[in-house]
């Protein structure tokens, strides 16, 4: 079986499923943001930081960075979060084999792009015809959804 094989059985995930998968993967990603608040904690000396301070942002940026770790990590392992398991979600490149770390990491800074515009990049795939985001577009990725 080559890595190449799930794409023959598998056709562009919609925008429904994705967010399910996001809802799901939002409890990893909470306890990541636990851990990463606690170290922050820390490092503050046990005093929280102050709002709108440049610890604020470093911890932001952080928590971005925790968050895209989780994502990259779990793509490049095997194409699928925790929360895409469920629904049969798998990122994969375009010509079907698993994507490339330069490929995961571009799809998701895009993604991170397409939610601060409001969503905007998520739903252009009602306006494109194999249900792309601009991350995959972006990344010459594509989210599938596996027969079972």
């Amino acid at each position: 079986m080559s890595e190449a094989s799930p794409a023959l059985a598998a056709r562009p995930a919609h925008l429904g499923w994705r967010l399910l998968a996001l809802v799901y993967d939002f409890f990893p990603v909470l306890a990541l943001w636990f851990a990463t608040a606690g170290l922050m904690l820390l490092v503050n000396g046990g005093e929280p930081v102050p709002p709108g301070s440049l610890m604020a942002w470093a911890e932001f940026l952080l928590l971005w960075a925790v968050t895209g770790g989780y994502a990259l990590l779990s793509w490049k392992r095997g194409g699928q979060t925790l929360g895409m398991r469920p629904w049969r979600l798998k990122v994969l490149a375009t010509d079907g084999r698993l994507a490339t770390p330069r490929a995961l990491a571009l799809r998701y800074a895009v993604a991170t792009l397409s939610l601060a515009a409001l969503g905007l990049g998520f739903l252009w795939s009602f306006v494109d015809r194999e249900r792309r985001t601009w991350h995959d577009l972006a990344s010459r990725t594509v989210l599938v959804r596996l027969e079972p």
